[in-house]
């Protein structure tokens, strides 16, 4: 009968949480050994992968009390010491809103690096609206317009709502997750604090995910919301087009930035919604165009900020277009030469340059800060 006098609790304490010590107690953090997380996505099986961002390789798994999660290995070395990998981990899981994903836990062990988040079952934006095998047909305009105002809610949250307001960086459709009922969640926010500059997705994403880089960024690295903003806009002409902007180029040579400033100049914004969204209200699909190019004007203080952004996708308000400049974009030539610029068709024909070696740029020399009438 001994067994009876054993407390509960220390059949389900976790040995690896209790040789964090101190670290652990001080932090709301859920820890998970590697034996459990190995276990959870059948060793890390590749029939398990279900998707691979800057960050690292994203299994899916069943830890023991049967909820399913996405297991996130981590594949750059933070530059952190467990104490303070945990305090970024900590920070980072109460952040909470229903547009962003729900960090579960972590696991430290040794060398490894791993965080678990909530498993979303409709995968990711850019598998489900912008992938070969989609179903663009499923996505009305009414599940379009949902995702893009609850991706706005959720950047506005990270922008505006918290105490230490966070730079997402990586604002693109591979890192918007959609639950069951389509509803859209950001995942891989405040990561880019873990890791040192040169192993974070800014190495790469020139010569990788192109479409969705604000020009000041890709010219010198400036870091602002501004540059979230800009992706932002991106993401919303890529759901009301049903076009990737980061591999499409179109048959005429014209990135989709490019080509929807002409559309606009000409008046024929219809010509860029997707057919596959059946009925739509025209008026407000219009809208969110027009919010999308304030979004994306090159002339970073001219873009507005993600409260004004809410207030414009959710109200029937009339937009200031007079208040307009043209997108800056990253266009790659065939030459391997790539260039940031705006429209050769600006309504602002007043501009200023700025030359690199790698990257150009044309933008409107007014700065003013666009405010919707």
């Amino acid at each position: 009968m001994n067994w009876c006098c054993i407390p509960r609790t220390k059949k389900q304490e976790n040995p690896y949480s209790n040789s964090i010590g101190d670290i652990y107690s001080e932090k709301n953090i859920r820890l998970f050994s590697y034996a459990e997380l190995r276990s959870a996505t059948d060793n890390f099986n590749r029939t398990n992968k279900v998707g691979r961002g800057g960050f690292g390789i994203v299994y899916k798994g069943t830890i023991r009390n049967g909820r399913e999660v996405a297991v996130k290995v981590l594949s750059a070395e933070s530059r952190q010491g467990i104490r303070e990998f945990l305090t970024e981990i900590d920070v980072i899981s109460n952040v909470k809103h229903p547009n962003l994903v729900e960090l579960i836990g972590c696991c430290v062990e040794g060398n490894n690096r791993i965080l678990v988040y909530e498993y979303l079952k409709n995968s990711s934006l850019d598998r489900a609206l912008l992938g070969s095998n989609s179903e663009p047909a499923d996505f009305t305009w009414s599940i379009r317009s949902a995702i893009c105002l609850g991706v706005a809610r959720g950047l506005a949250y990270l922008h505006e709502e918290i105490a230490s307001p966070i730079v997402h960086r990586d604002i693109k459709a591979s890192n918007i997750l959609l639950d069951k009922n389509y509803i859209p969640k950001i995942g891989d926010f405040g990561l880019a604090k873990l890791f040192p500059d040169n192993v974070t997705h800014i190495s790469t994403r020139v010569a990788g995910t192109t479409g969705y880089l604000a020009p000041e960024y890709a010219w010198h690295g400036q870091l602002t919301k501004k540059a979230d903003i800009y992706s932002f806009g991106v993401l919303v002409l890529e759901i009301v087009s049903g076009t990737s902007s980061s591999r499409s180029i179109l048959i005429d040579d014209k990135i989709l930035l490019e080509k929807i400033w002409e559309l606009y100049e000409a008046n024929k914004l219809k010509e860029l919604i997707d057919p596959a969204i059946g009925d739509y209200p025209e008026e407000e699909v219009i809208r969110y165009i027009k919010v999308a190019l304030f979004c994306i004007q090159a002339a970073a203080n001219r873009r507005p900020s993600m409260p004004q952004v809410v207030t414009m996708l959710s109200k029937p308000i009339r937009i200031n277009e007079r208040e307009l400049t043209a997108p800056g974009y990253i266009h790659e030539y065939k030459s391997n030469e790539s260039k940031a610029s705006t429209s050769s068709h600006s309504r602002s024909k007043n501009t200023a340059s700025e030359d690199s070696n790698v990257f150009s740029t044309v933008v409107p020399p007014t700065v003013t800060e666009m405010s919707p009438r």
